[in-house]
């Protein structure tokens, strides 16, 4: 009989502002160091600037990603959280919250599920760098024993 299990890792490092940051290797090295054959990932950012979500990790996507992130919510325009607080990055919180704060990917023999084109990144929608510690939380069954 298998046991289901929940073990909980995090993926520690810097970002600068703006930065797409692929996170797969991370996620994927977290999930070995667990006795998890099958499951479910999930990755979650603690704050409200950062979001996760997947993509084909190349150069271009990533650019376009990012025209399409100033076209939906512009840096330049007034935000009302900018009038209060006065740190310029009401933008970043719109655009954390319309992609979101987590991301849920199964897997399998203890590997990611992803398409072939497909990486887990993480978004650096502040103004600002920042140290993020993301949180991973891997559920389901060990192997059999």
């Amino acid at each position: 009989m298998k046991d289901e299990v929940i073990e909980t890792r995090y993926v520690e490092f810097e970002s600068n502002s703006g930065e797409v940051v692929d996170i797969t290797g991370e996620v994927q090295k977290s999930l070995e160091s667990t006795s998890l054959e099958s499951g479910v990932v999930v990755i979650f950012v603690p704050g409200a600037t950062g979001a996760v979500s997947t993509i084909e990790y190349e150069e271009g996507l990533v650019a376009d990603l990012g025209d399409a992130l100033q076209r939906i919510a512009p840096q330049e325009i007034d935000y009302a959280h900018n009038l209060r607080w006065h740190d310029g990055n009401g933008h970043s919180h719109i655009r954390a919250s319309l992609i979101g704060p987590s991301l849920v990917v199964p897997f399998a023999a203890q590997r990611l599920m992803l398409g072939t084109w497909q990486q887990i990144v993480f978004l650096e929608l502040d103004n600002r760098s920042r140290h993020r510690k993301l949180v991973l939380q891997m559920m389901g069954e060990q192997a059999e024993t």
